[in-house]
């Protein structure tokens, strides 16, 4: 990845509708070579364009964090039926006090009380909780993300 897969990125960051034709302009390329640089990169999984929605805009107002220590059962077999959850739009196995670790959108405060006496109870192996409701967001960045 060179300074002008960089640019290209960083234009479609800004903009991911953004035409060729307008980020070649702005870079002083042609139109072809953009394309085909955004072919190769998202070839490479280096990088695709997608839409993120902003959680209030969804309705979600709690946002939570909890580290699963996990018993009985396999981490990662806990972390792929955490992660199959609708709420739950991260899941890392992670290393330190718990085993797994998820991020959670929930609407309110009374789906946070069914989330986890009710979807959370039905996973077997989940030892313990270690849950943080987010009181405020100071950075979310989703510029980087797995993508394989």
């Amino acid at each position: 990845m060179d300074d002008v897969d960089r640019r290209i990125i960083a234009a479609l960051r800004t903009d991911g509708r953004a035409t060729n034709q307008r980020i070649a302009r702005s870079l002083r390329i042609s139109p072809a070579t953009v394309g085909a640089r955004i072919r190769r990169l998202q070839n490479m999984n280096a990088m695709r364009v997608v839409a993120v929605s902003d959680f209030a805009a969804l309705g979600c107002k709690v946002l939570l964090a909890i580290g699963v220590q996990v018993q009985g059962r396999p981490a990662p077999e806990v972390a792929h039926e955490l992660a199959a959850l609708p709420q739950v739009f991260v899941a890392h196995l992670v290393t330190g006090a718990h085993a797994v670790e998820i991020l959670v959108a929930l609407h309110d405060l009374d789906e946070l009380e069914a989330f986890l006496l009710r979807d959370l109870a039905k996973i077997r192996g989940i030892g313990s909780l270690a849950a943080g409701i987010a009181a405020q967001v100071i950075k979310y960045d989703f510029d980087r993300a797995p993508i394989t």
